[in-house]
């Protein structure tokens, strides 16, 4: 059972060990993914140094659960566009609210902006 959900800031603070990794790590076991930000942080480790086995076996590593972006968390993100808009998040940053929301549990972010969104998921900030 997943009781909070990581936005793809949450994973890359955790991997390159960022202020703030402590607390992402605090809930390994117990948190979710939506594989649409997978997507962001694997693609971005990518544009930094081109090792796509080693990443790839890292990101795997991590005690996380993954969720398939599915046809209903697609409905869900974009219900959110219009209220999240204004902040300037992401689809991938909709990815993982939907998901929170879907699964009833907080998001956790390091992007102050989300601090603002209204839309029926507790935002935590790990810095």
């Amino acid at each position: 059972m997943s009781d909070i959900v990581f936005d793809a800031s949450a994973l890359l603070a955790l991997i390159r060990g960022e202020p703030g990794a402590d607390i992402v790590a605090s809930h390994l076991g117990r948190a979710a993914m939506s594989s649409v930000n997978v997507a962001e942080v694997y693609g971005r480790l990518l544009r930094e140094a081109f090792r796509p086995e080693e990443f790839r076996r890292d990101i795997e590593a991590i005690d996380f659960k993954l969720h398939s972006f599915d046809a209903e968390q697609a409905f869900l993100a974009g219900r959110l566009e219009p209220a999240t808009r204004p902040l300037g998040l992401s689809l991938g940053d909709r990815a993982c609210l939907a998901l929170a929301l879907s699964l009833g549990v907080p998001a956790l972010s390091g992007d102050r902006r989300w601090a603002g969104a209204e839309v029926g998921v507790e935002i935590n900030l790990f810095r």
